[in-house]
């Protein structure tokens, strides 16, 4: 997440789950009724397919098995649903039609396979129970989190395995973000699920001390879900799932600061989702807001949450930034010298390139263009910010604040030049244009 100041982030991909309804849409069939229910699949994928992954993964142990049955069924439902409508619970009927699809494969498993088949029938049968009471606590995607998050699998292929099943991110896309070719990434990923097999890593939420081991990572990945949605191009449902499952961890890990912190981020950034965006759809700056759309009850549940907190990690540090942001009056009365002093303390305990360009903007604010520039020239200094679109928006913005206007607009077009979303480059060329 970089600083809600902006509110111009970079954008997430869209899952293969809605890529492969459309294009299955695309080849045939009636074109109104096609259409639609592409649409609705799609819809309903974003939500239900890292939720249904992960139980049948639960069942079975077999992540690729899990992935192709509940493929299957998305490209079940665009045959029938033309036909015989949407169905009341959309999610529900994806879930269905994959777990008997599970079975089917399952009981026509051969020998050597007995014992997985005997496993699913049990399974299967006991998923049409009333949930277990603990299940209030912790759920499928919540043990595959912890699953993807285990030591024995290398810290890359951990964010990958993540990106890929509980945030259904292209493969493609996560091939470019770590700069290897789409192959080299598949291969990567068999392998992290191959080594989850062979090692016999457990699908289950860890205790004692492997759970609080396993925590930082854990809080990684619904970090990386939330961002997922909350993204200029993202999808909402990504958001308010990494909130509900940060609620469980809460939950389950009362004692742990660090998971109350990442839910109270989450909630203030969330709380301004109803005002980002105007009604064209474009992105909308923080300080142009309107500031009485924002959700109030999940920013006062957010301060309850950091009040509570007995010791300051990075996330902690970064709600109380969003906080200062949140519970201001009005632009103008935003405490910009406490959010510096925040960046000052999150710059010591998570040193990163993005955090240092966040704090130099918080500086300018606070302490005039002049300080800030010199800082932001400092963080370029080491080269990690070389060819990220952010830098000269805020490069942009100081400038601006600095009083050349003509330079900040020319640098404002030259981010928007380098950003991949459509709506962070409306928001930049708008910003040029206001000078």
């Amino acid at each position: 997440m970089t600083d809600p100041a902006a509110e111009i982030v970079v954008s997430p991909a869209l899952g293969e789950a809605g890529a492969a309804v459309q294009r299955h849409a695309d080849n045939g069939g009636t074109a109104v009724g096609r259409a639609a229910a592409a649409q609705a699949v799609a819809a309903t994928a974003v939500e239900a397919y890292p939720r249904i992954v992960a139980a049948l993964i639960r069942i079975t142990g077999d992540w690729t098995l899990a992935e192709d049955c509940t493929q299957e069924a998305l490209a079940r439902a665009l045959d029938r649903w033309p036909v015989d409508g949407v169905p009341t619970n959309p999610a529900g009927w994806l879930m269905a039609v994959a777990r008997n699809r599970l079975l089917d494969v399952v009981r026509r498993a051969s020998v050597e396979r007995r014992k997985l088949r005997d496993l699913a029938v049990l399974a299967l049968t006991a998923a049409t129970a009333d949930p277990v009471p603990d299940e209030e606590v912790v759920d499928d995607r919540l043990r595959l989190i912890f699953t993807c998050c285990h030591p024995a699998l290398a810290p890359q292929a951990r964010i990958a395995l993540t990106l890929r099943t509980i945030c259904a991110v292209p493969t493609a896309d996560i091939a470019r973000a770590f700069l290897v070719s789409e192959s080299t990434m598949t291969r990567r990923l068999t392998r992290a699920k191959a080594r989850i097999a062979e090692a016999g890593i457990p699908y289950r939420v860890p205790r004692g001390d492997a759970l609080t081991e396993r925590l930082p990572g854990v809080l990684g990945v619904l970090y990386l879900l939330f961002t997922q949605g909350y993204d200029a191009d993202g999808e909402p449902a990504f958001a308010e799932e990494a909130i509900r499952l940060a609620r469980l961890l809460v939950r389950l890990m009362p004692e742990q600061s660090e998971a109350k912190a990442l839910l109270a981020l989450c909630l203030l950034q969330h709380s301004r989702r109803a005002a980002r965006r105007d009604s064209d759809g474009s992105l909308v700056p923080l300080d142009r807001q309107d500031r009485s759309r924002w959700d109030h009850a999940a920013i006062a549940e957010a301060d309850r949450l950091l009040g509570g907190l007995t010791q300051s990690g990075p996330y902690a540090w970064q709600a109380r930034i969003a906080a200062c942001h949140a519970t201001a009056p009005s632009p103008e009365r935003t405490d910009w010298r406490r959010i510096a002093d925040c960046y000052d303390q999150l710059a010591q305990v998570q040193p990163t390139p993005v955090v240092a360009l966040n704090r130099a903007v918080a500086h300018g604010y606070a302490y005039g263009p002049t300080t800030g520039l010199a800082l932001l020239a400092e963080a370029r200094a080491g080269g990690g910010l070389d060819g990220y679109p952010l830098t000269l928006a805020a490069e942009a913005d100081l400038v601006a604040r600095h009083g050349d206007r003509d330079r900040a607009a020319a640098l404002f077009r030259a981010a928007a030049d380098r950003v991949h979303s459509e709506a962070e480059r409306r928001a930049l060329l708008e910003r040029a244009r206001r000078g």
